[in-house]
């Protein structure tokens, strides 16, 4: 008789759970393992996929002897994961900015919902609409920023069209739409949590305000510090789509192209696919790796 009333009282809950888990298994976890299976093969979309083992993560990370010496097999991979990581610069900048902001936010004066509206909504117009923004005001010929130096009777450089300047550009737009963003808001919410009896002590004792901002309120930032860096990290790690393929189409010289763009190019455009996965789960297990590593470390701080 329990065993009924048991039964009884799962199948309900076995319904609930029924969408949700066929939608993650068509949806999620399907795609994830055919891709996993795809990148140990050759598939151009047009015909059955044909397996080739190792080949594909051999051709990205494998060198070959030439007489010029040893060279990469796909030096195209090496360059844009050397973008990626480039691009992660904009990471310590973006906590330092969003952290500033948000200890100026969190004083106690007029208007300050207004500020704090007004920094945030980069981030909520975030999208391609911005993308096309940006892109026409970095344009060379008649962009906002060259009219501006115009104007001062400077010269105004190719913003996107050189190589030399294109990541930093990119860089400098992303930190406009992040720096008032999620991080801010993090920040501001553990600001909230320190004690004010504790800078008052700190006061008393003689603490200057540099003084208490390092002793008093970075230890008690330092978990919300970890979330933002985790955060950032697998994001930046995997962005760079959207930027390259509205902007600057990954150019010029590849400059701007990033690993999760390269994925779609060699899927998309060159019908590459098994490769294309292969870089995919290059990108998993970097990001996994990074990630372990920061939250490793951020839990022995914490210990």
């Amino acid at each position: 008789m329990k065993l009924n009333d048991a039964n009884r009282d799962v199948r309900p809950a076995v319904a609930f759970l029924l969408p949700n888990l066929l939608g993650f298994l068509v949806f999620t976890a399907g795609p994830v393992a055919v891709s996993l299976y795809l990148s140990f093969t050759s598939w151009d979309a047009l015909s059955r996929p044909h397996w080739i083992g190792l080949a594909n993560f051999t051709g990205l990370f494998g060198f070959h002897g030439t007489p010029q010496g040893w060279q990469a097999n796909d030096p195209e991979f090496w360059q844009y994961l050397g973008n990626t990581l480039f691009m992660l610069l904009a990471l310590p900048l973006n906590i330092a900015g969003s952290l500033v902001l948000a200890l100026a936010l969190n004083r106690k004066l007029r208007f300050t919902a207004a500020y704090r509206l007004v920094y945030f909504l980069p981030s909520i117009l975030y999208g391609a609409a911005i993308f096309y923004l940006w892109k026409y005001m970095f344009e060379p010929n008649y962009g906002l920023f060259n009219a501006l130096l115009a104007r001062m009777d400077l010269p105004g450089p190719s913003w996107l069209q050189n190589p030399a300047l294109a990541k930093p550009s990119l860089i400098f737009m992303t930190l406009w739409m992040k720096v008032g963003g999620l991080s801010m808001v993090v920040y501001l919410a553990a600001l909230q949590g320190v004690s004010e009896e504790l800078h008052e002590a700190a006061r008393i004792d003689g603490a200057n305000r540099w003084q208490q901002f390092w002793h008093v309120t970075w230890p008690a930032l330092r978990p919300a510090t970890f979330f933002i860096v985790t955060i950032e990290l697998i994001y930046g790690l995997q962005s760079g789509f959207d930027t390259a393929y509205i902007m600057t189409d990954g150019g010029p010289y590849g400059s701007t192209t990033t690993l999760g763009y390269y994925v779609y190019l060699k899927a998309f455009r060159f019908f590459e696919l098994g490769y294309a996965s292969a870089i995919a789960w290059v990108i998993f297990f970097i990001t996994l790796a990074v990630t372990l590593v920061n939250w490793r470390r951020g839990g022995s701080e914490g210990a």
